[in-house]
Order: structure tokens, then C-alpha cells, then sequence
């Protein structure tokens, strides 16, 4: 297949390109391609002509995101909305990548996994934006598009939590981390595949979820993260998020059900803790500070 993969350059992204060797893939980076650019996003889908588009491009600074909708929304929505509709006019599928954060996250929801149409309600900016793009891409492409939401993820490189629990823990005695929000860790590898395992079975388009099995807490996780160090994880202490607030809301329970990823015949994720040592086993040196 011939793909295109927006924000190649992100942790997302550069997995995609690892992943899809045996395909003919073109993937720009930020500054190669912009897609908040409509006129520039029409001329490398018309150069390039793919069968898919996969958009990892997106605004992920949640707490910036409060005070800045609008360039959240640039990214997040009307990029999307765009890129749906050029993909309409040159034939071209999308998969498009969202987020927990559509879900209201509430604590009373614990136990019972997000389904894909599962009712939303974003308590963030980056929450709405994420999902005004998730229903611009439905409703623009809705025969030749998929929409996968995901969370907790991280990868070999940008910011995400690992990579700070991986840097805390050789500059600070304890860490301090919430054990009041679950989720499901998701390596940017594994995720990845996924995401073009999908591309080649072309399930019925529509939302699915994709994360890495099994949920936590960002306390349990940043242990495991101490684990795969060879630290001890009694240096990782709980709090609360009460104890820590931010200026964009948390999910407090935002585990995602992978049933209609599995319905579909798409290949189940592996357990996130087997994910996080099979990351710190293949790039490792990416994930621990320099």
C-alpha cells in the first residue's frame, strides 16, 4: 500500500514509519508539512496519492491547550476536518488518532471500560478539540474512515511520563505520583502496529479503541518504570491528584474497551506491562535520560 503518514516526526509517527517497512511510505515531518495548511495538505496528498492517510499529527500540550483552544483546535479539529475532506476528493482513506480525554474520565465509571459509543463528554479544551476532529473525520469521510482513540502513551522520544519518571528517578530521592487515575499505558510501538494492522484488514470504517491491555494507575506505572530501571520502586510514593492540580482536568478512570477492535478480527494488544519491558528492552536507551 502506498501511505502518508502526518506528523512523522512525533513519537507516534517515527513508530509508524518503523513499522510499516513493507509498504511504500511517505511521511513528513511538522516543518515538511503542515497540516493546519489546507492548500499545503492538498498538494502532498495529491504528489503522493495514497491509498490511506494516517494523521498523528496533533496538539497534545493538555494543560496549555486550557488557555490556547484556538491553536489546539487548528490542529486537533479543523486539520482533521481538512484532511477528510481532501482525502474525499482523491480517493483516499484516513485513520485518524484520538483520545481518552473525550470521556468525562469520572471516577463512578471505574470497572467498566469505555465502549466506542460509549456517551462523551470532554471536561478539557484539548478534550473538546480531540473530539470536534474525531466527528469532522466521521461525518466528512464517514466509508473510508476510522477513528482510533488510545491513551497513555509513550514512546522513544518527545515528552511523556515515562521518560520523566526515567529522568526523575536518577536526579530525585522519591517521586511523588497520583494513584487516583487509571488507565492503560500504551507503548507508540504497539500502538503503531495497530494502527497498520487496521490499515490492512480495512475493518467496517467507524471508532475503535487501542491501547495496551490491562490498566493501572500512573503510581503503578511510574513503579514499573522504576522496575525496568533496576531502582527500587518503594522510592515511588502515591499522592493524590487533589494534592497536585493542573489547569486542565484529569480522567479519573479512562480505560478503554478494546471489544469492537476485536470484533472487528484485529490483532489484540499484549499486556502494558509486557509492552513497557519490551520497550525498555528494544530502545531503552531512548526512554532513560541522556
Amino acid at each position: 500500500m502506498r501511505l502518508l503518514v502526518t506528523g512523522a516526526g512525533g513519537q507516534l509517527g517515527a513508530d509508524l514509519l518503523r513499522v510499516a517497512g513493507g509498504h511504500d511510505v511517505v511521511g513528513p515531518t511538522r516543518a515538511e508539512l503542515d497540516v493546519t495548511d489546507p492548500a499545503a495538505v492538498e498538494r502532498a496528498v495529491k504528489e503522493v496519492r495514497p491509498d490511506a492517510v494516517l494523521n498523528a499529527a496533533a496538539y497534545t500540550a493538555v494543560d496549555a491547550a486550557e488557555t490556547d483552544e484556538a491553536t489546539a483546535a487548528a490542529v486537533n479539529a479543523e486539520a482533521p476536518a481538512t484532511l477528510a475532506r481532501i482525502c474525499a476528493l482523491y480517493g483516499a482513506g484516513l485513520v485518524h488518532v484520538s483520545t481518552d480525554y473525550v470521556f468525562a474520565g469520572n471516577a463512578s465509571n471505574a470497572g467498566r471500560p469505555y465502549q466506542v459509543d460509549a456517551p462523551v463528554g470532554p471536561r478539557s479544551a484539548y478534550g473538546r478539540t480531540k473530539l470536534a476532529g474525531e466527528r469532522a473525520v466521521r461525518e466528512l469521510l464517514p466509508e473510508r474512515s476510522w477513528v482510533v482513540r488510545t491513551a497513555w502513551v509513550y514512546g522513544a522520544s518527545g515528552g511523556n511520563f515515562v521518560r520523566t519518571m526515567a529522568r526523575l528517578e536518577s536526579t530525585r530521592d522519591t517521586v511523588e505520583v497520583v494513584d487516583d487515575q487509571r488507565g492503560s499505558p500504551t507503548w507508540s510501538r504497539d500502538l503503531a502496529a495497530g494502527l497498520l494492522a487496521l490499515v490492512e484488514a480495512g475493518p467496517p470504517p467507524g471508532i475503535y479503541h487501542c491501547t495496551n491491555a490491562g490498566e493501572t494507575t500512573w503510581y503503578g506505572l511510574a513503579r514499573a518504570v522504576f522496575e525496568e530501571l533496576g531502582a527500587d520502586p518503594e522510592r515511588v510514593r502515591p499522592t493524590t491528584t487533589a494534592a497536585f492540580p493542573r489547569p486542565a482536568p484529569r480522567p479519573a478512570y479512562s480505560v478503554l474497551s478494546p471489544a469492537a477492535w476485536l470484533a472487528a478480527g484485529l490483532p489484540p494488544t499484549r499486556p502494558w506491562r509486557d509492552a513497557l519491558h519490551a520497550a525498555f528492552a528494544e530502545v531503552g536507551a531512548a526512554l532513560r535520560p541522556a
